[in-house]
């Protein structure tokens, strides 16, 4: 008992030394870790401190470079202004001195985004010229109902001109501009410079200069406000002007100082705020690095405690490892053999000791050239390992490098290596590792396909026809040779587009399993029975022919398959198409030629009856004349006038057609329209009433003279107006035409274009034109009628494109968009022929 406790007493010592010893390794380097970020944190706040002072001086320095930009450029501006007033004051000639100050005036509008407007004024306050010029588009004031409230200010401004003598300011105007408006951020608050012309003591006339406060912002580079926001203000903290809609952060800094933009100007405040915070990035970084360093030493120091414990359970796993690789390597047929950095044999398994027929003990140790090389290609597989040993690895791993190994008893061997590096504990290259594999019988096989399949594709790959292979079940393309996949591509849609079946469709897939499934008694040649022969267009954009024969053959895994080899065949087609073509032309040259023919016959014959009918009629009116009751007179001579003219005019107009069918150019001359239609109408007025239709004519006022052939013009409004008579009368019967709407003909000019061309438009309540007819009813022969010719339209087209205008249709939908209530056609003729124009 005393030994024990004195023994206790003798060991206490070494132990509290070892508790000792721990508690020092264990909280010094907290201690430390402490200390050091008390003191990191007094020399980064210090920095903090300096960085802050240092970003308030940029931020002063850069607000003061602003101001100067934008003071210096009012100084130009207003330079650039009494420049213009002396050019204006000195020049005697008004035309001279309009354009020359405009010119000015206007570069200087271009080349400065804040003024966006500059008007000259005589001394009565009277506008002399603005810059730029006003139009439609660029009235942005008076668009916006703002014009009272500029007008004023500009007023009040002159008016301080007019008694300072000197160049004056208004006050800043906040216009009512839409949202939808492209200016209506840049313009929405602006405000007038007004600067006196004074020529000998007095005013004679002022320069007036329109400002936005925004385009003020403009004058400061963009550099600046990329890192800056520069905003301007009133004394009571007005926004007149901001460079960005982007919020600044709480911490920002921030400057302000006034404008002083001329003697009588509003008072201006030019304040700069920064978009980023006062960063401190690099404090939290040492601060994040200071606990995370604390934290790993804390991490580390508890690691050490098991340390112990993971090394054996490290050292017990390595040796159940080993143990698992040994096996794995013994029972394995793959050869294995390890070099290390000097190509020296350091390990061979037992299945490679078997293929060479050499002992672990005989090969251990050997360098290149190894025995169980063949002699003859000792120097071609040295160079292959240098190859392989010097290239990526992980490269080589994929396919490996063939070789050959001579057995002992004199035997070879073909074989397949693959390399590994070999990596030490501390990542370092120790050697490689390299597997063989015995392919002989492999690459005999392989061989023999390899050049049965050679003849194969050969002999499909010269062919001129499109041959594939598709499995039904699965729609993918088991073969294509060469002329398909030129054309088709490497998928199974060119196949299917050949064989007209749709990928979705079933149809070929259930054909497929019936043939599967049939009972044994169907006889073997059925599956590849051909079908017969078909010419098939393609769909896509070369609109190719083919003849596609196809069947169905079993595939080599046993499935079936769908043969098919299509043959180009679209030049014999193309040969076909353009014999057809040719000989529809040379009919519809005939049929044209033969409509010349009698046209010209048809003016000649009838051209001497009417000439006989007009001589009658005024030889009658004048053998009337005088001879009979004034009140009878009244009524018959007047009549045989009118006959007399109609017949003149039938004559005139068979002249112009048969001129006009030998292509020559109409006889132009200055006419009115509203006397063609009015007269057209007339015409037809007689007709319409006959089956109780009305026609109704919108003509504008003062439609300028156009130089036309009024009789050509004349018959294409008349063969209009009737073709919407007999619209009218189709659609409504005898017993409904009193509530038909009338047959409407417009002329206007059509301002939507340039140059403006004249207009005539004929519009009817008919039934509308089929979209198919539309098409083509302008060709000749086309006719819809019954009796008709089909050359009505197509010689009113050819009048009104001799006339360089255009021709064509619209139908006319109802209220509810449902049907088709009417069509409306259209003429546009250019107000000027090209004749006047070369002579202009």
């Amino acid at each position: 008992m005393k030994k024990t406790v004195l023994s206790g007493l003798i060991l206490s010592p070494f132990r509290w030394l070892r508790k000792i010893r721990g508690f020092r390794l264990v909280y010094t380097p907290l201690l430390a870790i402490v200390l050091f970020t008390v003191v990191m944190g007094i020399i980064l706040g210090t920095l903090h401190l300096q960085e802050k002072n240092q970003q308030e001086a940029a931020l002063f320095r850069e607000l003061s470079f602003a101001k100067q930009r934008i003071q210096a450029r009012f100084v130009s501006n207003l330079d650039a202004f009494t420049t213009i007033n002396r050019e204006v004051a000195a020049s005697e000639d008004k035309v001279k001195l309009r354009q020359i100050a405009r010119e000015q005036a206007e570069d200087i509008v271009l080349n400065n985004h804040e003024i966006v407007r500059i008007i000259w004024l005589n001394d009565k306050n009277q506008r002399e010229w603005i810059a730029p010029a006003e139009s439609e588009k660029t009235d942005w004031i008076s668009k916006s109902q703002n014009d009272q409230p500029i007008h004023a200010s500009l007023l009040s401004a002159i008016e301080l001109s007019r008694v300072t003598s000197r160049a004056a300011f208004s006050q800043f105007i906040s216009l009512e501009i839409p949202v939808d408006e492209p200016i209506s951020a840049d313009r929405k608050i602006v405000f007038w410079q007004v600067v006196p012309n004074i020529v000998g003591g007095e005013i004679i006339g002022f320069l007036a200069a329109l400002y936005t406060t925004q385009g003020i912002l403009e004058v400061i580079p963009g550099e600046l406000k990329s890192h800056y926001r520069f905003t301007l203000l009133t004394d009571n903290e007005r926004v007149l002007g901001i460079s960005s809609d982007k919020n600044t952060p709480k911490r920002a800094f921030s400057n302000q100082t006034s404008l002083d933009i001329g003697v009588l100007s509003p008072n201006i405040n030019l304040r700069i705020d920064t978009y980023p915070p006062p960063t401190n990035l690099t404090f939290r970084m040492l601060i994040g690095v200071v606990l995370g360093l604390s934290a790993f030493v804390v991490w580390s120091l508890w690691s050490v405690l098991k340390q112990m414990q993971v090394r054996q359970e490290a050292e017990a796993s390595l040796r159940t490892e080993t143990s698992f690789r040994n096996a794995m390597e013994n029972s394995t047929p793959v050869g294995i053999r390890a070099h290390d950095m000097q190509k020296r044999i350091t390990y061979v398994n037992r299945a490679f000791c078997e293929m060479t027929g050499w002992s672990s003990e005989e090969l251990m140790g050997l360098t290149p050239p190894f025995p169980f090389w063949p002699d003859s290609r000792r120097d071609e597989l040295v160079e292959k390992m240098n190859r392989a040993l010097r290239a990526d690895i992980s490269g080589n791993m994929k396919v490996g490098i063939e070789g050959v190994i001579l057995k002992r008893d004199g035997s070879l061997i073909q074989t397949r290596t693959f390399i590994a590096p070999l990596i030490n504990e501390k990542g370092k290259q120790t050697g490689w590792v390299t597997s063989l594999i015995d392919i002989s019988e492999p690459k005999k096989i392989r061989e023999e396909l390899a050049a049965s399949q050679e003849r194969f594709t050969t002999v499909l790959e010269s062919l001129d026809a499109a041959v594939s292979v598709v499995s039904p079940e699965t729609n993918a393309l088991l073969f294509a040779n060469r002329f398909y996949r030129e054309r088709f591509g490497d998928d199974s849609k060119g196949h299917f587009q050949l064989a007209g079946i749709d990928t979705g469709n079933t149809t070929m897939r259930e054909i497929a399993e019936d043939l599967e499934d049939s009972p044994p008694g169907i006889p073997t040649s059925f599956l590849y029975q051909e079908s017969e022969s078909e010419e098939v267009q393609l769909s896509d954009d070369s609109n190719k022919w083919f003849e596609v024969r196809r069947r169905f053959i079993p595939w080599v895994d046993g499935h079936l398959a769908q043969l098919l080899i299509a043959t180009d065949i679209t030049t014999r087609k193309e040969a076909d198409d353009l014999a057809l073509q040719q000989q529809e032309r040379m009919q519809f040259t005939s049929r044209l030629t033969t409509m010349g023919e009698m046209a010209s016959s048809l003016a000649h014959e009838l051209n001497q009856p009417l000439s006989a009918i007009s001589n009658y009629c005024m030889g009658v009116a004048k053998r009337l004349d005088g001879n009979l009751d004034p009140a009878l007179s009244k009524e018959i001579l007047p009549a045989l006038e009118k006959a007399s003219e109609q017949a003149h005019r039938a004559g005139t107009i068979i002249q112009r057609i048969r001129g006009f069918v030998k292509r020559s150019e109409p006889q132009r001359k200055a006419s009115c329209i509203t006397d063609i239609i009015n007269d057209a109408v007339g015409l037809v007025e007689i007709e319409a009433h006959r089956h109780r239709l009305s026609i109704h004519s919108e003509i504008a006022d003062n439609l300028p003279v156009v130089d036309l052939d009024p009789v050509l013009i004349l018959q294409v409004v008349v063969n209009l107006l009737k073709n919407a008579l007999d619209s009218v009368r189709e659609a409504y019967p005898l017993s409904s035409r009193w509530s038909a709407p009338p047959v409407r003909i417009s002329a206007d000019l059509d301002t939507s274009i340039f140059p403006a061309m004249l207009r005539i438009q004929v519009t009817d309540a008919g039934g509308g034109i089929p979209e198919n007819v539309l098409e083509r009813m302008f060709e000749p022969f086309f006719s819809t009628k019954s009796d008709g010719m089909g050359m009505g339209l197509n010689i009113c087209r050819s009048i009104i494109e001799s006339h360089h205008g255009r021709l064509w249709a619209t139908n006319v939908q109802d209220s509810e968009q449902t049907k088709l209530a009417g069509c409306t056609f259209t003429i546009l003729l250019p107000l000027e022929s090209p004749q006047s124009e070369a002579n202009v």
